[in-house]
C-alpha cells in the first residue's frame, strides 16, 4: 500500500476523532450549563427565611441531584398566612430536568397564591390541582400541605400522592402517619384530598421528606421511613434541636443508592422549660 494513502487515511481518522471530541465537549458544556441553570432555578425558588412563632422550631435541608442531567423538582416551603397560621409544604415533581425544576416553581407559587384565598389544606390542594391542569403541562407533582396554628398547636394536613410523614413525641412514641391522602396534583380534574388533624405536643416533632430521602435501589421505602422514625424518636426523647434532626435525616439519603433530589422539613415545639428560658 502506498505510504501517501496510509497517511491520508490516518489524517482523515484524526480529523474525525477531533470533530467527535469537539462535539462531545460542546454537548458536555451544554449539559453542565443546563444543570447549573436548573440548580440555580431550584435554589432561587426555595424560601430564604422561615416564619417564626414562640416555641416553634422549623428546620429544613435540601440536597439537589447533580449527576448528569438528573436534576429534579423537589421543594419545601414555609410561610405565614393572613390569618396568622403557618403554611408548610413539601413536594416532588415528576421528571429530572430543567422543565421539572420550572414546574416546581409553578406548583410552589400556586400553593402560596391560593393559600390567601383558602388555607384549608384539602381545598387548597384541590384548587392547586385544577390550576395546574389549566396550564396544560404533562407533568405532575406529589405534595403534602400543612396548616399549623402556632397558638393552639393544631396541625391540619392533606397529602397528594406524596411520601407519608413521620411523627415522634417526647414520651418515646413515634411512627408514620397513616392518613388516606389523595392522588398527585395534575393527574385529573375534581380530585379530593382528605384532611388529617393532629396536635403538636410539647417536645414533639413532625418530619416531612421527599422520596429521595427514603427510597431507592439500595433502600425500600418501608425501611427508609423506619430509619426516619428511629431518628425522630431519638431526637424527641433527647430533646435535640430541629436542625440537628433535619441534618441527620438528610444524611440518610446517602444510603438510598441513587442520585436524586432530597428535601427534609422538620416541625418541632419547645417544652415548657425551653419556653421559660426563651422568655
Amino acid at each position: 500500500m502506498p505510504r501517501k494513502r496510509v497517511t491520508d487515511e490516518g489524517d482523515e481518522l484524526l480529523a474525525r476523532l477531533g470533530s467527535l471530541t469537539a462535539q462531545a465537549r460542546r454537548r458536555a458544556e451544554l449539559q453542565r450549563t443546563q444543570v447549573e441553570l436548573a440548580i440555580a432555578l431550584q435554589r432561587g425558588m426555595l424560601p430564604r427565611d422561615l416564619p417564626t412563632a414562640p416555641g416553634l422550631h422549623l428546620a429544613v435541608r435540601y440536597a439537589p441531584a447533580n449527576f448528569g442531567l438528573n436534576v429534579g423538582g423537589d421543594w419545601y416551603d414555609a410561610f405565614a398566612m393572613p390569618d396568622g397560621r403557618i403554611g408548610l409544604s413539601i413536594g416532588d415533581v415528576q421528571g429530572h430536568n430543567i422543565e421539572a425544576a420550572a414546574f416546581m416553581g409553578q406548583v410552589r407559587a400556586g400553593l402560596r397564591a391560593l393559600a390567601s384565598v383558602s388555607s384549608e389544606p384539602g381545598e387548597l390542594l384541590a384548587r392547586t390541582n385544577d390550576l395546574l391542569l389549566s396550564l396544560g403541562s404533562e407533568l405532575f407533582a406529589t405534595c403534602t400541605f400543612m396548616r399549623l396554628d402556632p397558638v393552639t398547636a393544631v396541625l391540619e394536613s392533606a397529602r397528594a400522592g406524596h411520601t407519608p410523614y413521620v411523627w415522634a413525641t417526647a414520651d418515646g412514641k413515634s411512627g408514620v402517619v397513616d392518613d388516606e391522602g389523595g392522588p398527585p396534583l395534575g393527574i385529573g380534574k375534581g380530585m379530593e384530598y382528605p384532611v388529617t388533624r393532629h396536635r403538636l405536643t410539647t417536645g414533639g416533632v413532625f418530619v416531612l421528606v421527599t422520596d429521595g430521602v427514603v427510597e431507592g435501589p439500595s433502600l425500600n421505602i418501608e425501611d427508609g421511613l423506619d430509619q426516619v422514625v428511629r431518628l425522630a424518636g431519638i431526637a424527641a426523647v433527647a430533646g435535640l434541636e430541629a436542625h440537628t434532626l433535619a441534618g441527620a435525616v438528610i444524611k440518610g439519603a446517602e444510603s438510598v443508592g441513587h442520585e436524586d433530589d432530597a428535601a427534609v422539613l422538620v416541625v418541632g415545639l419547645d417544652g415548657p422549660a425551653d419556653r421559660r428560658r426563651a422568655d
